[in-house]
């Protein structure tokens, strides 16, 4: 099975570590890639929720486009992870040695892909 990891947490939090924390994350990530190994089919860190652009149905069936994100709220979404596992139990073991896990801030969410053949 393939499984998304969603990284969420308060982006004015992240903005605002030193250094050193981030770098700590950094490790972290290394280290949860390293575990992975194959399992990783992609990752990658996301811009802040600023940058993003959302795309909705307008008037009359025409394409609305809004700049940031559609949904309000303090936690973004950071980064992802596509996984490949056997079962949902592996996952949530690599998954729990991510520190966002650990930080009171952040977290994350882990959704199993839809297969369709």
């Amino acid at each position: 099975m393939k499984y998304m990891l969603l990284i969420f947490g308060d982006e004015a939090e992240w903005m605002a570590m030193s250094a050193e924390e981030q770098e700590k994350i950094d490790s972290a990530h290394r280290e949860f890639t390293a575990r992975a190994g194959a399992a990783v089919l992609a990752s990658g860190q996301l811009e802040a929720s600023t940058t993003a652009t959302t795309l909705r149905s307008g008037d009359a069936g025409q394409v609305s486009i809004t700049d940031g994100p559609f949904l309000e709220a303090k936690e973004g979404i950071g980064g992802f992870y596509v996984l490949e596992a056997e079962n949902l139990d592996q996952v949530i073991k690599l998954a729990s040695g991510l520190r966002e896990v650990h930080a009171g801030h952040s977290g994350v969410e882990i959704r199993p892909l839809v297969n369709h053949g």
